[in-house]
């Protein structure tokens, strides 16, 4: 029996229920153990043998401690509303969902109508605790969303097309009439990035720290905001577009054309990674999967596709019915997609990738929803229109347990301040970002090449010499136009493309000599013991 203390008071606990406790533990703590322990044995260096020493301990301490605190996290699966009988859940209103949850949650959903200053677009932190409005007449906002107060507006007097927080909320940037503009929280502004021109859409990649924009004549630009230095300018060549999102697993840009492709790039090429005709007809919205495998795309022609990346098949993995405007994916995978006044919400709840109505919210008439977007481990969605913008509860569809290493929504100044250090010192350079960065650390295998065949070389040169036999020379005036002196120029012609040839097999037959010579005269010079032995011959 085992004696438990707690309080003053005495349990006796089980030796059977002690050692299933530990065996649950120990099973926990292998989930965060970074492989086997080091062999230390073989180690000559007492100093380094030392340091691993202690390092693998603090491995050990930390694998306990995150094993022990794994049971008091909130269980991540399930979360979702759930129908009773004939009931639907695509039925069931924000009305009656507000009557049933808590007064935090229910603070959540409200409705901002501006209608003077509408459209809206909205982004939100990584934390998910501060979110920027910007309204197409040109007011800009930024609002805590833990306090539900009003942090800083501003009114900039022109377009705004888009906004995106940088790195965390004290910087935000704003796609406004002529140029995109950078300002801090308290409404001043920083940085006008006039190399970006009339930008359309702005997507900030949080760890290469980098500002990426399409501007009105598809020139994509990627803008470094640590040195203010331009990494890419490259012109798309495929029109106009605002449709624009950052793949978060790779880091990859996409962009959807108005033909129909989607077209995906990396800072440092001037030639898109992919593409791929994705619809018939205009591209009008897209997103990805929070883990960068699947991709959602929508068309003119009323038809939402399911891309799988990893496969890069012609065929889409699922083809829903239905126009977008705007899509968003969710923390646990939920699709929301927005049209005119309407934003239905879908998910794969049977985990093969296949995708069902879930949840439905209709607007006031007439109100144009532009925008949509989760909230980071919150339930609810934002969704930015013609006449302001608006919050909805939507359950199951954020993250319960936050990492305060990764985002923390309750971070201090000082906890900001760390975390900007730990994030620049990180950051990640702009060649990282590929397709698949499984492949960042391995090496190419070279490829040795072929050597070609005497015929293919003859070939070849036959091949270059009958190309300049059917060039005609130039007519040239009178006297410089005989009959002799053009088969004289076309002899030079005929001379010139055979001379590269020659000259390659000129530097082989070369290299072969040498090699030749080389090893004839290893061959010939006599190794120590013959000069010894002739030595005393001659003695």
């Amino acid at each position: 029996m085992g004696v438990k203390q707690d309080g003053g008071t005495i349990d006796i606990v089980p030796a059977m229920e002690q050692e299933k406790i530990s065996d649950e533990l120990d099973k926990r703590v292998k989930k965060f153990l970074r492989g086997a322990e080091a062999n230390l044995e073989g180690l000559k260096d007492k100093k380094l043998k030392g340091q691993l020493a202690v390092r693998e301990e603090l491995y050990g301490k930390s694998a306990h401690a995150a094993a022990k605190a794994e049971k008091w996290l909130l269980p991540s699966e399930g979360g979702y509303l759930e129908a009773e009988g004939i009931e639907k859940t695509w039925r069931i209103k924000q009305e009656s969902i507000a009557r049933e949850v808590d007064i935090l949650s229910s603070r959540s959903q409200f409705d901002i109508v501006l209608p003077d200053l509408g459209p809206y677009t909205l982004d939100f932190t990584s934390s998910g605790r501060y979110m920027a409005v910007g309204g197409r007449k040109g007011h800009l906002a930024i609002l805590d969303m833990k306090n539900m107060s009003l942090i800083r507006e501003i009114q900039v007097r022109e377009t705004v097309r888009d906004v995106a927080f940088l790195h965390n909320e004290l910087f935000f940037a704003a796609a406004q009439k002529k140029y995109p503009y950078i300002y801090n929280r308290d409404g001043t502004e920083l940085h006008c990035l006039k190399e970006h021109g009339a930008v359309l859409r702005l997507q900030f990649l949080k760890n290469h720290f980098l500002l990426a924009s399409v501007n009105k004549f598809g020139h994509l630009r990627y803008q470094d905001v640590t040195m203010g230095r331009m990494i890419g300018s490259y012109r798309t060549g495929l029109g106009r577009t605002d449709v624009m999102h950052v793949n978060p697993y790779n880091g990859v840009v996409a962009l959807g054309h108005s033909g129909g492709k989607v077209s995906m790039w990396k800072p440092t090429s001037s030639a898109p990674l992919l593409q791929r005709l994705c619809h018939k007809g205009p591209i009008s919205a897209m997103a990805f999967h929070p883990n960068g495998h699947l991709m959602a795309t929508a068309g003119k022609e009323k038809k939402i596709m399911l891309w799988d990346l990893r496969k890069l098949q012609d065929e889409p993995i699922q083809t829903l019915p239905g126009h977008a405007s705007t899509l968003d994916f969710s923390q646990k995978g939920l699709l929301a997609r927005g049209c005119n006044s309407y934003v239905q919400i879908l998910g794969d709840f049977s985990g093969s990738q296949n995708y069902e109505n879930y949840m439905g919210h209709r607007m006031i008439k007439g109100y144009q929803i532009g925008r949509v977007m989760f909230r980071p481990y919150e339930d609810v969605l934002g969704i930015g229109h013609s006449m302001g913008w608006s919050s909805i509860l939507i359950p199951g569809s954020g993250e319960p347990n936050f990492d305060t290493w990764v985002a923390n929504p309750f971070e201090t100044s000082k906890q900001r301040r760390e975390k900007e250090v730990h994030s620049l010192l990180d950051k990640l350079p702009p060649e990282t970002i590929m397709l698949n960065p499984t492949e960042l650390g391995t090496v190419k295998t070279q490829r040795r090449k072929e050597k070609r065949t005497k015929e293919e070389k003859e070939a070849e040169m036959e091949a270059a010499v009958e190309a300049v036999k059917v060039i005609e020379p130039k007519k040239k005036t009178k006297g410089r136009n005989k009959p002799s002196k053009r088969a004289k120029k076309k002899q030079e012609m005929i001379v010139s493309a055979k001379r590269p040839f020659l000259e390659q097999q000129k530097k082989e037959e070369e290299q072969v000599a040498r090699k030749k010579q080389k090893v004839s005269e290893q061959v010939e010079q006599p190794t120590a013991l013959q000069r010894f032995v002739r030595k005393k011959a001659a003695t």
